[in-house]
């Protein structure tokens, strides 16, 4: 097809769970043009989609619900490289974008930076995983995948477990049951992304079709990396459909794949602008590198028998997955169906992330003098005086560069401040995080519609089961102290004597610190079971909706015990460190709670003429959160939509959400190995915007955004009332986000021109609203060109004008950031990057 862009943004939502996957996305025949006209009418306010209602073939336009559609011409030209690039498409969706390819933060209405777990990610109208957050590292968007479709509040935290923020909706592509089709992508990116994508699908008899696709890759990230990262995910199906019109699937996936990961790094204001520091770029700069290909890590024997752990940044992230799924829908008689969801999902990961800055803050960025100077400006003064302990004899200490070899002693201050171009030193964590888990999800219920003149009523009842188990261990966090530049390296800190010969090594292999962040040893787990009821009720031009939704949780977690005396490392390791640090002594604290709660929505819309309509909705859900307390939210929203043939289409909303009791842990940044405990209350009030217009056929321009005033009430830090936090924004939560994207149409359909603005307004790094991090907008440019019937070319720019922006500060350093001599921490969007696909369809 051709990328055209036609007014389908906005459709109205159904459960994916609800409807047959055949209703959901219809492939086109495989000898179709990959040209294709825009309707002439829009299809906006007639488009039906499958997530968040339950009455068959709803047009949008009697919706009572935020809902937001895009699909395959609009996720082709988004031109995705993660998950993350295609939430930015759903209005009212904050996106932090900054870590890669994986483990991106996101947010709704003016819920704080990282609340993606208010967020359910679904892939074909069941959660990826029952949590929510974390979902990204084991979905990605490819060549199976036909749309996108998202309802904010309403009816998700019915239909859903755990989304009450959104659902998310990625809509797998139906096998063909007419005819082979198939499409092959190769995709090529400066920065060194590599990658090939297929799909294929034919019938094999009259009701009896498969698809398969699925993508391999090579990429170093898109920020500098000696290491190349691989992947490949691979998906299929078998569908039967019965003579009634009913079907059963039988589908599976499986991958595994390496991807970088990017966490904050040093920025400083000039200007009152943030820029970068000499010898690292804010744009591609990336401090690890070789020296963190594979570091030895001194552990509890306890958590790994050897009294080792390699932390291993050669391998990035490596997540691993393998599902199987079956779905059936069958009428069993004119006005009755029943149906049928479930998948068992196996996965884990291995994480091997650097943080600098974590924990020691902005305070762990200063010269290297000051590191090697004993006293209170020193961020390893703690080491230093175990090193004089150790070596009496000691003139000063000084640096060893681990790669090099070079010592520089503290009396060489003219060397130490020339290094690198800055003088700086900092500590940087090895975050080492595996997790191992399974996820069971099930989805039983039948639907009853009935008819009668002008009324109709589509009642839905059902039954939802999850049990999960995920263990983790986080164990052998340690931080080591390297320099600030692209690559860094990594230094001993040593003991000299008067001539700067070295006398003894302080560090190990530059590791300063083990066990940082606590034992590290924890697993939760899930029985979950909901029964839940929609209604959906149209009298005339009046609709109705209301849904309920009670929920189950047997929720229990272990949380490793720390030793009350640190196991000492093993013999013969370097350095003066006597210990392995917060040591797991084998044992659990274990919690259990069962716990109740039941969401509840209602919602009407009215149709005023074909084209124009209002709604109004009230939703009240929740956020299980294992054992921790629950957390609810509370929405007020009430909408027009209005279509005007092919020349206007769009929608316009209010909304009001309350988010009662948001819980979270942070690292103390006094002592980052306990965690403090953040509970408050989260108001925003907001109008939110989604337009089409097209004054010619060979031109439109589409608007979405997002205006809003979030507020923080009753803020407490570990029980205690804060003052000083009443009524300020959210961490991480811009008041303004939108997107304009213009599109020219080619004349004798040769493809298309875009363009794209984005803007993120100005956000806060902590809820104290010390740090303030500027606004900014991104700018793109893409094109597509159709060089046959079956062949097309699309290439695509992101931020063309280099701009700076910033997406987080450093949130290990607590609720009441600051900036320190003009010098702070922060993560970035990456530079101008430019690429393209070349797609064939036989």
């Amino acid at each position: 097809m051709l990328l055209t862009v036609r007014n389908v943004r906005a459709a109205l939502l159904a459960s994916a769970a609800l409807l047959p996957l055949a209703a959901q996305a219809q492939t086109a025949p495989a000898d179709a043009p990959v040209t294709q006209d825009a309707p002439e009418a829009s299809a906006d306010e007639g488009e039906v989609v499958v997530t968040g209602q339950t009455t068959p073939n709803r047009p949008l336009i009697t919706a009572s619900a935020d809902i937001t559609l895009a699909n395959r011409e609009l996720i082709d030209q988004k031109a995705p490289r993660s998950t993350a690039d295609l939430l930015e498409m759903v209005p009212g969706i904050f996106v932090e974008a900054t870590a890669g390819q994986i483990s991106n933060n996101y947010s709704v209405r003016g819920l704080q930076g990282g609340g993606q777990r208010f967020v359910q990610l679904q892939e074909d109208g069941m959660p990826i995983l029952y949590g929510g957050g974390g979902a990204d590292f084991f979905f990605d968007p490819d060549l199976t995948i036909d749309r996108l479709e998202a309802v904010k509040g309403g009816s998700s935290g019915v239909l859903t477990v755990n989304g009450a923020g959104a659902t998310i909706n990625f809509v797998s592509k139906a096998p063909n049951f007419d005819k082979p089709e198939g499409t092959v992508r190769f995709t090529g990116y400066n920065y060194g992304l590599k990658r090939g994508d297929f799909y294929y699908s034919q019938p094999i008899a009259d009701n009896l079709a498969f698809n398969v696709g699925g993508y391999i890759q090579s990429s170093p990230g898109v920020r500098k990396n000696p290491f190349d990262y691989q992947g490949w995910r691979l998906k299929g199906s078998l569908e039967y459909r019965f003579e009634d019109g009913g079907y059963v699937r039988l589908a599976g996936k499986g991958g595994n794949v390496e991807n970088a990961y990017y966490a904050d790094q040093p920025y400083r204001f000039e200007d009152g602008k943030p820029t970068g520091i000499p010898s690292l770029d804010t744009q591609f700069g990336n401090v690890g590198g070789d020296a963190f290909a594979n570091i030895a890590v001194p552990v509890s024997t306890n958590a790994h028998p050897s009294g080792y752990r390699d932390f291993k940044y050669r391998d990035g992230v490596v997540a691993k997955t393998w599902q199987a799924r079956l779905d059936f829908e069958k009428p069993v008689s004119d006005s009755f169906t029943l149906f049928g969801h479930g998948r068992y999902l196996d996965y884990s990961y291995d994480f091997n992330g650097l943080f600098p800055g974590s924990g020691t803050g902005n305070a762990g960025l200063t010269s290297a003098v000051n590191y090697l100077t004993p006293g209170a400006s020193s961020p390893i003064n703690d080491l230093l005086t175990l090193g004089r302990a150790r070596f009496p004899t000691t003139a000063r200490f000084g640096i060893k560069n681990l790669r090099t070899g070079q010592v520089l002693g503290a009396n060489q201050a003219a060397e130490l401040n020339a290094l690198n171009g800055n003088g700086f030193l900092q500590r940087t964590t090895l975050n080492h995080d595996t997790i191992d888990a399974y996820d069971f999800g099930m989805n039983l219920g039948g639907r009853w519609n009935f008819e009668s003149g002008s009324f109709t009523n589509s009642l839905t009842a059902g039954v939802m089961y999850y049990k999960t188990k995920r263990d983790q261990d986080q164990s052998a966090t340690a931080s080591v102290v390297n320099d600030v530049r692209t690559n860094s390296d990594i230094y001993d800190v040593v003991a000299l004597d008067a001539t700067n010969n070295v006398i003894g090594t302080l560090s190990d292999n530059g590791l300063v610190s083990y066990g940082d962040w606590g034992a590290g040893i924890r697993s939760r787990e899930d029985s979950s079971i909901s029964l839940y009821l929609n209604d959906e009720l149209s009298i005339g031009d009046l609709h109705v909706d209301a849904g309920v939704r009670w929920e189950q949780d047997s929720a229990k977690a272990w949380d490793g015990n720390q030793a009350a005396v640190n196991q000492p490392v093993p013999a013969g390791t370097a350095g003066v460190l006597p210990t392995v640090g917060a040591t797991w002594d084998g044992t659990y604290a274990v919690r259990s709670k069962k716990k109740r709660a039941v969401a509840y929505t209602v919602g009407a819309n009215y149709l005023i003429t074909p084209g124009f309509s209002i709604y109004a909705r009230y939703a009240n859900g929740f956020q299980m959160n294992n054992v921790d307390p629950i957390t609810g939210i509370e929405l007020y929203e009430a909408g027009i939509r209005y279509q005007h043939g092919r020349l206007f289409s769009g929608s316009a909303t209010v909304f009001r959400t309350n988010f009662r009791n948001q819980n979270y842990n942070f690292a103390d940044p006094a002592n980052p190995t306990q965690q403090s405990n953040i509970n408050a209350d989260l108001r925003t009030n907001g109008v939110e915007l989604d337009l089409n217009v097209r004054p010619v056929d060979y031109f439109s321009i589409d608007f979405q955004g997002v205006f809003q005033d979030p507020k923080l009430v009753n803020l407490a830090i570990n029980g205690a009332n804060q003052e000083g936090f009443e009524g300020n924004r959210p961490e991480r939560t811009p008041a303004q986000l939108f997107t304009i994207t213009p599109t020219f149409k080619l004349p004798n359909g040769l493809g298309e021109v875009y363009g794209r603005y984005k803007y993120i307004g100005k956000i806060y790094a902590d809820a104290g609203n010390g740090v303030a991090l500027p606004s900014y907008g991104v700018t793109s440019l893409g094109a597509s060109f159709n060089l046959s019937e079956r062949l097309q070319l699309s290439v695509n720019a992101d931020n063309i004008f280099d701009v700076v922006g910033l997406t987080e500060g450093n949130p290990r350093q607590g609720q009441t950031q600051a900036i320190t001599d003009g010098y702070f921490y922060a993560r970035g969007i990456v530079g101008a990057t430019y690429g393209g696909t070349i797609t064939f369809k036989f």
